[in-house]
């Protein structure tokens, strides 16, 4: 059964440098709260595994968590660049990056055999694209039956995969209601988990089965972390800060105002702010973060 810990707890116990380390959520439920916590623990020479890597790998690659960053879009939505993934690939700053680039297709049939304990995904897929030429982890294959030509690319098996979602209860089973990425498949595919919730509840008592996504035996740990998901959205409880997406570009684009932002804003500050300073009663939510549009 899953364990119900604080977030620096379940970090300290899941995450270690050197970890293949997945962090999901499309769209929505993205992390960043348990992000901000693998920066203040110091972990370094990360593999970071993302489907579409947005501001939390940009605030983890530019400070040095990543030796390497796999993924198949790479962007901050609707305003632009990343720009510290950009300097780290391109400039090797603060540390040189490798990248390894993917298909959405190809990584979410990665995840998916990496859950179903398969050495590799096949799929049809990269019929001509150029992105094998680039990426060894790309291979064709013939199928036995029909000869036809298909996609293979290596199973996707994270050390650890940490999601946020709405609710848990307090045996450890998690619901995710709204859009649902490949957050289930990326924590069966891994070895640990975490899981970082709007709030936990007695029960699911006059919900449908089905928005339980994981059972409480697939969970390594959950905390409890409201709000955990911002500048993103979680439904239900607050929407998406598209004010901090667009604040975050001048942040990010110089490296000692990124560095001072994150000094402030994330070193200083516990996990706990997030609880402590986010409201849902209102239309946006509001956390330490939003002072960045305030400086």
């Amino acid at each position: 059964m899953a364990r119900i810990v604080d977030l620096k707890t379940a970090i300290a116990e899941q995450v270690q440098s050197g970890d293949t380390v997945a962090m999901e959520g499309f769209t929505h439920l993205i992390p960043h709260a348990a992000a901000h916590e693998i920066i203040r623990q110091g972990l370094t020479d990360l593999t970071l595994i993302r489907m579409t890597p947005d501001l939390i790998y940009d605030q983890m690659i530019g400070m040095g968590c990543a030796r390497k960053v796999m993924f198949s879009w790479g962007g901050n939505p609707g305003v632009g660049s990343l720009r510290r993934l950009r300097d780290a690939y391109e400039q090797h700053w603060p540390t040189r990056l490798e990248i390894e680039e993917h298909s959405h297709a190809a990584m979410a049939n990665a995840y998916e055999a990496g859950a179903a304990g398969l050495p590799c995904a096949i799929f049809r897929g990269y019929l001509g694209a150029q992105l094998a030429e680039v990426n060894p982890n790309i291979k064709f294959i013939h199928c036995p039956f029909t000869n036809e030509r298909l996609a293979a690319v290596p199973a996707i098996k994270p050390d650890v995969s940490i999601i946020h979602a709405q609710k848990a209860d307090r045996k450890g089973n998690v619901l995710i209601e709204g859009i649902v990425g490949v957050q289930k498949e990326a924590v069966l595919a891994a070895k640990r988990s975490v899981v970082t919730v709007e709030e936990i509840v007695d029960d699911f008592a006059g919900l449908h089965p089905n928005v339980c996504i994981l059972p409480d035996w697939t969970v390594g740990t959950i905390s409890l972390v409201p709000g955990g998901a911002h500048p993103s959205y979680a439904q239900g409880y607050y929407k998406r800060d598209n004010d901090f997406y667009k604040a975050w570009d001048p942040i990010a684009s110089d490296r000692e105002t990124f560095r001072q932002w994150m000094q402030t804003h994330v070193l200083e500050v516990g996990p706990e702010v997030f609880a402590e300073r986010v409201t849902f009663d209102g239309p946006t939510v509001t956390s330490r973060s939003d002072s960045a549009q305030e400086d």
